[in-house]
């Protein structure tokens, strides 16, 4: 029973410290940025604006990116930005990086939520009850400077301690919020002319050009709890035309070899795209129709990105520090839990196993796999 609620209880991707140590040694948020930008080019957005869902915001680093090269397309359009997050510090961290978003394009409309997978494109519960108890906060912001908007932002970001609580579910271990909530935020003097598109209580945000969902689930789980979870969610929240860009780990890689010199036939990641998109096929019935669900070759669906080292930190001795960020990468990306890195951390073993793969690559790097889910017009 103990292992059992011990299994339970764990997040792994509530462990900041991994988490953070991880998007500051490696580019992954970069290169995954890029690769939006190029269903962006795509995407032709319909009047009154250009509508974008990130399906999991984390530090805002991939959304700022990806709204900066919305600016570039598309300047002078309406721009609707929807985040779901529902890590406080995320939140937070995401916020901090806006400012200077709202005074580029200042037609911008910014929404963050902590509603699941089901709800979060809508901005709506399907549940009566907790829909009565719905937090709804809205963000009017003054000025015309940057940093105007981020003293503004920063007195929001300090009071959303209750809208973002959590709780470990009791079935499955993972955060649950305590409070549904949406924070809208905009700038008050293109109120008038973004009055048609603020999303507001019972008048949800219309389907979507392009979302994003990168990394959006734990890689242990199954093709068809993805389908039924995540993707048809998101698949059906697409407008016309619209692009769903699905971003997630897929190995065969130097990170995935460190792992697998520990504990040998280690596979963490089983549903590739082939078989998502399959399961997604299964779970959308006949409304598949609508979708092009082609899943496609490994040289366009393959994307590398990289520990960030200098050149001296991996000569034939190297550095401690290096050791352990890689360390702390592999086990990152392939989802490690905590009891059991234990052994091989008191033991010593994992900084043999990460040395010698550094030396034989001299560096570490890792494969993600991309698809898109297009809807026909």
């Amino acid at each position: 029973m103990a292992k059992k609620q011990s299994a339970q209880s764990f997040r792994f991707y509530d462990n900041r410290q991994k988490y953070l140590a991880f998007v500051n040694t490696c580019n992954e948020k970069a290169a995954v940025a890029r690769r939006a930008g190029q269903e962006l080019q795509l995407v032709r957005p319909m009047p009154p604006a250009l509508n974008i869902f990130d399906a999991g915001m984390g530090d805002g680093t991939v959304l700022s990116r990806l709204m900066r090269y919305a600016h570039s397309v598309h300047p002078a359009v309406p721009m609707v930005a929807v985040a779901k997050e529902i890590s406080l510090e995320d939140v937070r961290l995401g916020l901090e990086k806006m400012p200077d978003r709202f005074t580029e394009h200042p037609a911008t409309v910014l929404v963050i939520t902590n509603l699941n997978y089901s709800d979060a494109p809508r901005l709506m519960l399907r549940d009566t009850q907790l829909a009565a108890a719905l937090n709804w906060q809205e963000i009017r912001l003054t000025g015309n400077s940057a940093h105007a908007y981020e003293e503004q932002i920063e007195e929001v970001s300090d009071s959303l301690a209750d809208a973002w609580s959590t709780h470990p579910s009791e079935k499955t271990g993972n955060p649950v919020y305590r409070r549904p909530s949406v924070l809208v935020v905009y700038r008050e003097d293109h109120k008038f002319l973004l009055d048609s598109v603020i999303p507001r209580p019972g008048r949800p945000p219309p389907h979507y050009d392009l979302i994003l969902a990168s990394q959006p689930w734990r890689a242990r789980m199954s093709a068809e709890f993805k389908a039924s979870r995540v993707l048809a969610p998101l698949t059906r929240a697409l407008a016309p035309g619209g692009r769903l860009l699905v971003i997630q780990s897929a190995g065969r890689d130097p990170a995935l070899e460190i792992v697998q010199k520990l504990w040998p036939g280690e596979s963490p990641f089983q549903a590739d795209r082939h078989a998502l998109l399959a399961a997604l096929k299964t779970e959308l019935g006949r409304d598949a129709r609508e979708y092009n669900l082609t899943p496609p070759p490994d040289e366009k669906a393959l994307l590398r990105y990289e520990m960030r080292t200098l050149p001296s930190e991996l000569s034939d001795r190297i550095g401690t520090s290096t050791l352990f960020a890689a360390w702390n990468a592999a086990v990152y990306v392939n989802q490690m839990e905590d009891e059991r890195l234990e052994p091989m951390v008191t033991s010593g073993a994992y900084l043999k196993a990460t040395q010698t793969v550094l030396q034989k690559h001299g560096g570490l790097w890792f494969n993600d796999e991309a698809f898109v889910v297009a809807r026909r017009n």
